[in-house]
């Protein structure tokens, strides 16, 4: 057994659940299965082929289903490719390599090495944007623009939200709802009551058979920061219980001048999709088609 899942049952129970998921993938794919180092590396394309590449990395305790809702929107306008992390509850391999060593960037090299693409737009969720800043701050000329949602290793993580997860767990199933609730915050209550409670159901039944990782994120000091000459748009929530988002707004202000960096009031870790990533992602393409 996997030191990732809590029990046989429980890593077959999510691979099913996400290979079904995948045959309702909305637009046309290719899937490909990424040797490198670190084991191998499941990643589905879409999208025409001849687009700017867009990078997908997906949050902790998720996988590529996490971006099934802006697939159709993201593939008018790239070659999309979205990325199982390693280490997570995907079809990647379990390799969890320490997070302080360059051993990511060097499985990503792999990957776009693999997939002959030389430049790229990354998107990242969370832990996604730790291993997008990661990528970006190690390898800045291999990496267009960043567009990140809630982004670790910038602002201080917050220890309270695992307190009130060990206090509320030993209540059952109500408490687990609580506590992910929680975590994510208002941006659920955006969206249709049906496809939040299938966002909540998804996460707690990951949390029951899977185990996140519990170290410590390493934290990017400013000299890292300030590799980041890309253009750069990240989104954080006010209200985020896992991460100090006014300090990841700060920090950015000074070490990333040229960064767009919004402090979403009312909302949590969860940010529902932004149109303005979107415009982000996309008005490079429209200044080269005009150049």
């Amino acid at each position: 057994m996997s030191e990732i899942y809590r029990s046989e049952a429980g890593a077959r129970l999510l691979r099913e659940r996400y290979l079904t998921t995948l045959e309702h993938w909305p637009v046309e794919n290719e899937q490909f299965r990424v040797p490198t180092r670190e084991g191998e590396t499941f990643v589905i394309a879409s999208g025409p082929a001849t687009a700017p590449a867009l990078v997908l990395l997906h949050g902790s305790g998720g996988n590529s289903a996490q971006w099934i809702g802006s697939i159709p929107e993201l593939a008018t306008h790239f070659r999309v490719y979205a990325v199982d992390m390693i280490g997570e509850p995907g079809l990647s391999a379990p390799s969890r390599p320490p997070m302080d060593s360059d051993r990511y960037a060097v499985w990503l090299d792999a990957v776009l090495d693999f997939l002959e693409l030389e430049q790229v737009r990354i998107m990242g969720i969370s832990l996604g944007g730790w291993l997008a800043l990661d990528y970006a701050t190690r390898r800045p000329g291999r990496v267009e623009r960043l567009a990140l949602s809630c982004p670790s290793g910038i602002g201080r993580q917050k220890k309270g939200v695992l307190l009130k997860a060990l206090l509320l767990n030993p209540l059952g199933r109500w408490g687990r709802r609580k506590s992910v609730t929680g975590v994510l915050g208002s941006g659920l209550s955006t969206m249709q009551p049906a496809v939040a409670a299938e966002i909540i159901e998804q996460v707690m039944l990951v949390a029951e058979n899977y185990r996140y990782r519990m170290d410590e994120l390493p934290v990017f000091d400013d000299d890292a920061l300030r590799r980041l000459t890309m253009p750069v748009h990240v989104l954080v929530g006010e209200l985020d219980v896992m991460v100090d988002s006014a300090e990841t707004k700060r920090r950015l202000d000074g070490a990333v001048p040229h960064a767009t960096v919004r402090l979403l009031p009312g909302v949590g870790h969860f940010i529902p999709a932004q149109r303005a990533e979107l415009e982000f992602l996309t008005s490079v393409i429209q200044g080269e088609q005009h150049a």
